[in-house]
């Protein structure tokens, strides 16, 4: 599996307005309900918050995954979403979050749910191209930078 099956340019946000963990849940999955129209917003709000009761999904090193699975869907998808500033998210270490990667998989695939999650949990291992994805200031080039660490991998 590869980044660029389940992530689009389009669902790129470079420059989230949230600053609280639950807002900025909100503001990802409303922003994937508005380009993906099978995705119902409110529906992924509750999956993502009832999944970070179970521990957080801020893994450090500025990075979340936060990750859900959803009835009816075709296949994995999955938001970008860059918080120049961070996000209080009670990361495993204390920093702040500014990296997002959501994934929301189709309720009965836990195969391809859990390959999307080591897949992004290994593009996102680099130090080198965290702080590329940071040091992009305006964004237009979110896409490109991980289409190619991806293919890289």
């Amino acid at each position: 599996m590869r980044v660029a099956d389940i992530l689009t340019a389009d669902l790129v946000i470079p420059n989230l307005h949230s600053t609280t963990k639950a807002d900025v849940l909100q503001e990802l999955a409303h922003y994937l309900a508005s380009k993906r129209p099978e995705i119902k917003a409110e529906q992924l709000v509750t999956v993502l918050l009832d999944r970070e009761r179970l521990g957080t999904t801020a893994i450090g090193e500025g990075i979340a995954i936060p990750h859900g699975k959803l009835p009816g869907l075709k296949g994995v998808l999955a938001v970008f979403g860059r918080s120049l500033t961070g996000i209080d998210c009670h990361s495993l270490d204390g920093q702040p979050t500014k990296l997002f990667f959501l994934l929301v998989a189709p309720d009965e695939s836990a195969g391809l749910h859990l390959k999307a999650l080591a897949r992004v949990s290994r593009l996102l291992k680099e130090r080198a191209f965290r702080d590329r994805l940071l040091q992009d200031e305006a964004g237009a080039t979110l896409y490109q930078i991980i289409c190619d660490e991806d293919a890289r991998l």
